[in-house]
C-alpha cells in the first residue's frame, strides 16, 4: 500500500496536472464542450499507453534506436517551443479543435511533452528498472494508471474551470501559458545540450 501511495503521488505531481489543465484550456478555447470531453478521453488513453510502454519497454526502445534521454529532451523541447509560439501569437487556427485535429492535439502537445515530458520519462525509466518483482511492478502500474485517470478527470471537467474564467481571462491565460511553455522548452533543450556535451 505504501508503494501504491508513494508512486501515485510522485507520478501525479511530476505530470504537473494543473499546468496540463491550463494548457488544455488554452488550446481548446474554440472547441465545444463535447469536443473537449472527447479530447480529454483521448489524452487520458494516450498518456496511459505512452506511460506503460515507457515503464515496461522504454529502456529497450531507447537502446534499440540509439536514443538518449538528452536527445529526447532536445526534440521534445523543440516541439514544445513551437506550441508556445502559437499560443503567444494567438493563432486561432492552432487553438481550434475539429474532428481531424483532436487526435493530433491529444498526442502532441498535450500527452507529449506537456504531461509526459522528459522528467516524467526519466522517472518512468528509473521506476521500470527498480521494480524487483511482478507484485511491485503491478502495484506501481496501477498507481500510475490511477494518477493518469485523476488527471484525465480534471481535463474532462475542464468546462467547470472555464466557466470560472471569462473569455478575456482565457486570453491572458493563453499568453502567460505560452511564455511559460517557451521558458520550459528552452530549459529542457538547454538541459539536454548541457548533459550531451557533459558541461
Amino acid at each position: 500500500m505504501d508503494l501504491f501511495i508513494s508512486t501515485f503521488l510522485k507520478m501525479f505531481f511530476i505530470m504537473a496536472p494543473f499546468f496540463a489543465l491550463t494548457v488544455f484550456l488554452t488550446v481548446t478555447q474554440e472547441a465545444t464542450a463535447k469536443e473537449k470531453k472527447a479530447l480529454a478521453i483521448k489524452v487520458t488513453i494516450s498518456v496511459i499507453i505512452t506511460s506503460m510502454i515507457i515503464l515496461f519497454f522504454g529502456k529497450h526502445i531507447f537502446t534499440i534506436f540509439g536514443i538518449t534521454l538528452d536527445a529526447f529532451r532536445i526534440g521534445a523541447g523543440a516541439l514544445l517551443f513551437l506550441t508556445a509560439i502559437e499560443l503567444v501569437k494567438g493563432n486561432k487556427d492552432s487553438t481550434k479543435v475539429g474532428d481531424k485535429d483532436v487526435l493530433q492535439l491529444a498526442v502532441v502537445p498535450l500527452s507529449i511533452p506537456v504531461i509526459v515530458g522528459p522528467g516524467t520519462i526519466g522517472i518512468l525509466l528509473v521506476m521500470g528498472a527498480t521494480f524487483e518483482d511482478t507484485s511491485s511492478m503491478l502495484t506501481g502500474s496501477l498507481a500510475l494508471i490511477s494518477a493518469v485517470l485523476v488527471i484525465g478527470f480534471m481535463l474532462y471537467s475542464s468546462s467547470i474551470f472555464e466557466k470560472i474564467m471569462d473569455k478575456q481571462g482565457l486570453l491572458v491565460l493563453s499568453k502567460i501559458t505560452g511564455l511559460i511553455l517557451a521558458a520550459l522548452s528552452a530549459q529542457i533543450v538547454f538541459t539536454g545540450i548541457k548533459n550531451f556535451l557533459e558541461l
